[in-house]
């Protein structure tokens, strides 16, 4: 199986990236502004970034960690089924994901940072703010 983790692009993906970059959602922009420029422990995050055939809400590839976020339409049954095998793709490439609802993000927003914080700083000893 090929490593994806290069610059490797499938056809229109890139512009398909940007196309899901200019259409955010409210929870997409919402962890946009508070990951974007090394906000959250130092930890660099790209947004709609291409990764093999797939494109991932946020990825940082210091932690190897994909951040989705779900709308309510992810509950549905054939899209639970393609989220399950995105994520065993992922996980085949060393890649860990974290997903969190749309609602979530915009409720309790302070919850979700510190999930991350921790997911981030597990395994640097780093204390919780």
């Amino acid at each position: 199986m090929p490593d994806y983790r290069g610059n490797t692009t499938i056809v229109g993906l890139l512009e398909r990236c940007r196309d899901l970059r200019r259409s955010s959602t409210d929870a997409e922009s919402l962890l946009w502004k508070l990951l974007r420029a090394r906000q959250l422990a130092g930890f660099k995050f790209r947004r709609q970034h291409q990764f093999g055939p797939y494109i991932l809400d946020f990825f940082c590839a210091e932690r190897s960690l994909r951040i989705e976020l779900d709308g309510d339409q992810h509950a549905l049954p054939a899209n639970v089924v393609r989220d399950a095998g995105r994520s065993r793709f992922l996980a085949e490439q060393g890649v860990r994901v974290l997903r969190f609802g749309n609602r979530d993000v915009l409720l309790e927003t302070e919850a979700v940072l510190m999930r991350l914080y921790t997911v981030l700083t597990e395994s640097e000893g780093r204390p919780s703010p």
